[in-house]
């Protein structure tokens, strides 16, 4: 039996049908651009360098992924910035956060033992177990952590996302943009900014709650408490 086949798309034969389709081509593109375009006014003057960042009692490292347990290149990278303003007196803290929803696959426990091996005292590093994304992150360093004013540190194609939505949630913040390698992954990374800039616009109007919130927890303010 054969199958019946779809119809083509005909494009408008008239003049008036062909400019509403042009029309309604342009739209969509302004629509699909607005959303960068926020992120890009918010974050205006909020990007800086491991060099000219102010000083700020919190870092916020977003997680990367992990291979065979161990952070990620891009993680890496990441972490080497954190550990950086650390020691140069820049940040007091570091808040790492990622995911951490199955037994076998922990971001929060492999960034705090990088940063332990490259100079960060286990006692200035803050665990978030459950940053499952960029929006996550943000709301729970708010609301969890009690985090008002952070650096936050994550690649050059994401490092506006993660600034827009965290001031969105509450945290007054600047962000450091690492160097990537442009590989493949920088350019699935680059590509991907595109789509998550809608998301990001969403939660930034509804404001959802975090996939898990829970309460609050005296991380950050214990460790600002410790001795250097």
């Amino acid at each position: 039996m054969r199958r019946p086949r779809l119809p083509r798309p005909r494009l408008p034969r008239t003049r008036a049908g062909q400019r509403r389709l042009v029309q309604a081509v342009m739209a969509g593109c302004v629509l699909a651009l607005l959303p960068a375009t926020w992120m890009y006014v918010v974050t205006g003057d909020r990007l800086r360098t491991t060099a000219d960042v102010p000083r700020t009692d919190v870092a916020v490292v977003f997680g990367a992924g992990l291979w065979e347990g161990e952070p990620s290149p891009y993680l890496a990278h990441r972490l080497d910035a954190a550990a950086e303003l650390y020691r140069a007196g820049r940040v007091e803290v570091v808040l790492v956060t990622g995911d951490n929803s199955r037994a076998d696959y922990d971001e929060p426990d492999a960034m705090r033992t990088y940063l332990t091996r490259h100079g960060v005292p286990g006692t200035r590093i803050v665990s978030d177990y459950a940053g499952f994304d960029t929006w996550d992150s943000c709301v729970r360093a708010k609301k969890i952590f009690g985090v008002d004013e952070a650096v936050l540190i994550s690649q050059g194609f994401h490092i506006r996302r993660a600034v827009a939505l965290c001031q969105e949630a509450g945290v007054a913040s600047y962000g450091v943009g690492v160097d990537a390698k442009h590989d493949a992954t920088w350019y699935y990374g680059g590509t991907r900014e595109i789509f998550a800039a809608g998301k990001a616009a969403l939660d930034a109007v509804f404001e959802p709650d975090p996939r898990f919130l829970g309460r609050k927890e005296p991380g950050v303010d214990r460790a600002l408490a410790t001795e250097r």
